[in-house]
């Protein structure tokens, strides 16, 4: 079995998660890998023992022994960073949302369907455990037809002051872009169906300096499918437990929720607080097992020349939902979304 050889471009918080779980896949090399941090390089290449290490990324796509990449830049290079490495004929692993911009998404798209190569996004909670359990029973008709979807992505409050600082210098592309990806993904991913209307609001109470960056601590969405679904969504930055991903499915025969309690494990801890469950604190140990799984997918598809399930249409999407989601919050209006 031959040796894919994968460089991994972005060595931020989730592109080290991959790097790791790249090097540790059987089969698969660790080939190079792309950053502007000098210093995070040499860390990585003596870790991992990568032979290639760049600063630049087109200088990384010149590697000739390159078989894919892992693309985990900042989201508005996505599109541009997909279309270089089409062009050099390379597999390619992009991590969500697969752009901020609808039109320059259907470029890429385009040149995407145009190319023999793999392309797969990294929407994770497709790949997790307890999302595949709830889906293999929803689609088995076992909780009969779906009324409503209740979805919350809360980030924890301790990384507020470094997202505040963050979006100072450099913006996230606003909360529905950056973190409810996820859920109007999932959203889509059980139901089969397209959201069609949305209305959206939001709230900076524990960090107001946001107001003047058009950035958001808190935000909820009441959505409306195309077929009679009705999906509730709020995405945060101020859970005080830790880390709170949770997805309620309310069908006509019963109904499903995906941690409802984010549980770190089975324990239970008896002490002067009291009977308490340890709780998951941040997104690498909750999604842990799903971003070992993505990767082995796509590595899957690139030696059965198997198109990946979530696709780049998947993104877009995502994309043109979220989008949505923030031009109900600026004007305060329902807003059809039109595909």
């Amino acid at each position: 079995m031959k040796t894919l050889k994968i460089g991994v471009a972005g060595l931020g918080r989730l592109g080290l998660i991959h790097a790791e779980n790249i090097y540790h896949l059987k089969g698969v090399e660790l080939t190079a890998i792309s950053n502007l941090d000098e210093e995070v390089n040499k860390q990585i290449k003596e870790k991992y023992k990568v032979p290639n290490v760049y600063t630049n990324y087109e200088d990384m796509l010149e590697q000739s022994e390159l078989d894919a990449v892992c693309i985990v830049t900042p989201s508005g290079f996505h599109t541009e960073h997909i279309r270089l490495a089409l062009r050099k004929n390379l597999h390619i692993f992009c991590e969500k949302p697969i752009g901020l911009d609808v039109e320059d998404i259907k470029q890429t798209i385009d040149e995407i369907e145009k190319s023999d190569r793999i392309f797969h996004l990294g929407f994770m909670r497709r790949f997790d455990s307890d999302y595949l359990y709830a889906k293999e029973m929803i689609d088995s008709g076992q909780i009969g037809d779906i009324s409503l979807i209740r979805s919350y992505s809360i980030d924890p409050i301790q990384g507020l002051d470094s997202f505040v600082n963050f979006a100072k210098k450099s913006p996230s592309g606003g909360l529905f872009l950056d973190m409810s990806v996820h859920d109007i993904d999932v959203i889509r991913w059980l139901t089969k169906s397209e959201i069609s209307t949305v209305w959206a609001t939001g709230t900076n109470k524990a960090a107001p300096e946001l107001d003047e960056l058009n950035e958001l601590e808190l935000g909820t969405v009441t959505m409306r499918l195309d077929n009679d679904v009705t999906a509730l969504l709020v995405a945060g930055r101020t859970a005080s437990h830790g880390y709170h991903v949770e997805t309620e499915i309310i069908g006509t025969k019963g109904m499903l929720r995906i941690a409802a309690s984010p549980e770190k494990n089975k324990v239970s801890v008896f002490n002067e607080h009291g009977a308490v469950r340890p709780s998951s604190q941040h997104f690498p140990e909750r999604f842990a097992e799903a971003y070992v799984n993505e990767l082995k997918d796509f590595v899957h598809c690139i030696r059965e020349n198997q198109h990946p399930e979530v696709t780049a249409l998947d993104g877009l999407r995502g994309t043109e939902v979220a989008l949505a989601c923030q031009e109900s919050f600026d004007t305060n209006k329902l807003v059809d979304i039109q595909y």
